[in-house]
């Protein structure tokens, strides 16, 4: 797997475009890196960048962009809405693939060292690479902001991890870390009042708030100690603040562990608390960038809150994502541009599906060898694992079933994961064939080049046997949803049922005979044996199954 990290630095300028540009064109100068979002606030006079890479190559476009930052940015003018204590006011490192996050700590205190040592600015770790637990939390190293920066920096507790222990009166001080994806959510309310957003912001973070007595004062325990009432949410810091360029106030989260509170939840707890106070919620809006599964989990939850399917296409989740959310109440939500997989996505990993149905079956009528059976095998399977899902999101919504719409949905649900693994598969057969071709076309003058080329071919057929194998596999486990839905679905559809127990036994034996072919120029034959015997089994269920769906299609 190819190692990636992510890197968000966060930058004390949201209103000069000119001078974020300065500091992007830095990070986009070193090659190895993608620069995926750059977010600037006006009210919080803050942008935040996001760009990934080899962790290398981050390194040193978050130096260089830290750099330029510190020469750009003159914190004695700086206000904005946020909390802030540099030009570069905190830079964080996230594992993205291939890398633990052990090792990206590792990599922030690299930067961080590197950062006080050449450019000679106060730096502050925290979170993963912070190993002093008393000083990994963010909120804590930026408590007193730039302004208390002067007297805080020379207490012994909050001595620099790295660079000078004096004060920087134009850059400031940053922070630099590793940490899980970090997703920064703002619920937007109808009130301009930014006591109120606070108390019910207090409400829902984790660390709560300190109640106050009758002349406004902190309440303490018997010891003297204050006392700390929790808010709702785990994971959650929250602040309320007011936003002129909107003209309402926000409840600003940072949702730490998006797996402890989800991002539909965070949303529908401030609507609880928000109504609680007498203040409606009128939506979101996401800074920076966003996984894709944060948007399919909240797509999900609102449907299944209007009892509706959720076994639909992850397009269908993320637009009822956006809805229910209320993403484009403040400024427009593109997906395509604030989800990083979307950002990270590989177009030509997709080729064959993207095409329309006429241009692919032009393609497949050309002269090319591929795409071929295997291919098409998998486009049939697809097909038939979505009817089949369409008549289980028929079902779930049909008149008088209304109690059966979890299992319908569930079902659909089914449908849709295999239908997805078979879409994926139209491309990766066509792909392992072409890499069977590559490896033919190698040269073959020398022994060492035909040792080579053989060891290349037999790597390459090893896998187009695999594939449409894992073809057979999808599409006969999509028969029993194809199957349940023919016996249980609502009767109109159950011809469309069987059409798709047609087209999935149609995948399996047209898979089958790709995988004879190649199976049958692999020198190594227990693994070509072994799945030849597992072929032949599939092949026989797919026929048994073909044959119970139309006689239950054909008794309704």
């Amino acid at each position: 797997m190819k190692r990636l990290i992510e890197c968000v630095p966060n930058f004390s300028e949201g209103r000069n475009p000119d001078l974020i540009r300065q500091i992007t064109d830095q990070i986009e100068s070193v090659a190895g890196v993608r620069l995926l979002n750059v977010d600037p606030g006006h009210a919080t006079n803050r942008t935040v960048v996001t760009f990934v890479g080899d962790p290398d190559a981050v390194i040193e476009a978050a130096f260089r962009a830290i750099r330029t930052a510190g020469e750009l940015i003159d914190m004695r003018q700086h206000h904005g809405e946020h909390p802030r204590m540099g030009a570069t006011d905190v830079c964080p490192l996230v594992p993205i693939s291939g890398i633990s996050m052990e090792e990206t700590a590792g990599y922030a205190r690299t930067l961080a060292e590197r950062v006080g040592r050449e450019l000679d600015l106060p730096v502050y770790c925290y979170e993963a690479a912070q190993p002093d637990p008393a000083r990994n939390n963010l909120a804590v190293i930026r408590a007193g902001e730039y302004e208390g920066l002067p007297k805080k920096i020379l207490l012994p507790e909050w001595k620099p991890d790295f660079g000078p222990a004096t004060f920087d009166a134009r850059r400031g001080a940053t922070v630099i870390g590793a940490r899980d994806f970090l997703v920064a959510f703002n619920v937007n309310l109808t009130t301009t009042s930014t006591r109120r957003a606070n108390a019910i912001a207090f409400d829902v973070r984790e660390a709560g708030r300190t109640p106050l007595d009758r002349h406004g004062e902190p309440m303490h325990d018997a010891a003297g100690n204050p006392i700390i009432v929790p808010g709702t949410l785990k994971s959650v810091k929250a602040i309320g603040w007011y936003i002129a360029e909107y003209g309402r106030a926000q409840v600003s989260m940072n949702l730490t562990n998006v797996r402890v509170t989800p991002l539909h939840v965070a949303f529908d707890e401030v609507c609880r608390a928000a109504a609680a106070r007498g203040i409606r919620v009128t939506g979101s809006e996401l800074v920076g960038l966003v996984p894709l599964q944060c948007l399919l989990d909240a797509g999900r939850y609102f449907l299944a809150k209007q009892q509706r399917s959720t076994g639909v296409s992850d397009r269908e989740l993320v637009r009822i994502a956006i809805t229910s959310l209320g993403l484009n109440d403040v400024a427009p939500f593109h997906p395509e541009e604030r989800v990083i997989e979307s950002l990270l996505h590989d177009a030509t990993a997709e080729r064959l599906v993207s095409m329309t149905v006429t241009a692919f079956t032009e393609e497949t009528a050309s002269e090319s060898a591929a795409p071929g059976g295997g291919s098409v095998a998998a486009t049939v399977g697809a097909l038939g694992a979505a009817l089949g899902t369409m008549v289980a999101n028929l079902s779930s919504h049909k008149r008088g079933w209304d109690d059966r719409w979890q299992e319908f949905s569930d079902w659909a649900e089914t449908g849709q994961r295999y239908t997805g693994e078979l879409l994926r598969l139209v491309d990766e057969d066509t792909r392992a064939f072409e890499k069977v071709m590559a490896a033919f076309a190698l040269p073959k003058t020398t022994d060492e080049e035909k040792s080579a080329r053989t060891a290349a071919i037999q790597a390459a057929t090893r896998v187009a046997t695999e594939i449409p194998f894992r073809v057979m596999q999808a599409a006969l486990a999509s028969m029993a949803m194809i199957r349940e839905m023919a016996e249980h679905g609502q009767p109109s559809s159950s011809s469309d049922a069987g059409v798709g127990g047609l087209c999935a036994r149609t995948a399996v034996m047209g898979a089958w005979l790709n995988v004879q072919i190649n199976a049958a120029t692999l020198h190594d034959r227990a693994f070509a044996d072994d799945l030849l015997t597992r072929g032949a089994e599939i092949a026989h269920q797919a026929q048994e199954q073909e044959t119970e769906i139309l006689r239950i299609v054909t008794s309704r």
